[in-house]
């Protein structure tokens, strides 16, 4: 269950959940950037993977597969600016398996917090932008190296069951929160909790139903 904030503390915590391979989070990842730039003080960001699909090496239906690009044209025509190169389709095997995506995100945060955010945007770079597979371990390996990581810290840490009770961990916490998808915010205080709802264009209305649910929290605890 989610840590909640002491009420004398005045913090809050904006969880957000997410899967570094969910088409939406991408879409989402620009507005998602401006929002934590404009966060009120005292507003904390804790980052939760939520693990779309298990492990599997079976090939990815050609039913899903279409349901995928139609999702993917949806966002392009929802999201101005959000592109993605369809050439994935027909130069990868596609699997539906996120999961080792996400335990990259969770090797690349042990060498470092802030390779969290960076591991997931190029996972999404080379997903949705370079037609590589992140289901491949070869991949993951590959982009960890791009970032600069120690590689063979990383491929051990991605292998370790550690990795993968942690991600389970992860999976159930955001459940707990409520997340009702990815990608989810939920705003956590003293006086509860509240989903956030999602502007894929504009930061400016997140950051206002924040502002109002700290300040309906301070005027409770006053």
């Amino acid at each position: 269950m989610p840590v909640v904030p002491s009420a004398t503390t005045g913090d809050a915590i904006l969880y957000y959940a997410h899967d570094p391979m969910c088409s939406w989070c991408f879409g989402f990842a620009p507005v998602w950037t401006r929002l934590q730039d404009e966060l009120p003080a005292g507003v904390t960001v804790k980052r939760l993977l939520g693990g779309l699909a298990p492990d599997t090496d079976l090939p990815m239906p050609e039913a899903m597969r279409e349901q995928l690009q139609a999702t993917w044209r949806r966002i392009e025509t929802r999201v101005p600016g959000t592109r993605f190169n369809f050439d994935f389709w027909t130069k990868c095997q596609p699997r539906r398996s996120t999961y080792p995506a996400c335990r990259a995100v969770i090797a690349a945060r042990a060498q470092g917090e802030q390779y969290d955010a960076a591991m997931t945007r190029v996972i999404q770079q080379a997903y949705y932008q370079q037609a590589r597979n992140p289901s491949d371990e070869a991949t993951l390996v590959a982009l960890a190296e791009e970032l600069g990581l120690d590689a063979d810290r990383f491929r051990a840490t991605l292998r370790d069951p550690a990795t993968q009770r942690q991600l389970l961990a992860e999976i159930e916490e955001t459940d707990a929160l409520g997340a009702s998808g990815y990608p989810s915010l939920i705003l956590v205080t003293a006086a509860g909790r509240w989903l956030v709802p999602l502007d894929y264009g504009d930061a400016a209305p997140m950051r206002a139903t924040i502002e109002t649910l700290l300040a309906e929290r301070t005027a409770t605890w006053n």
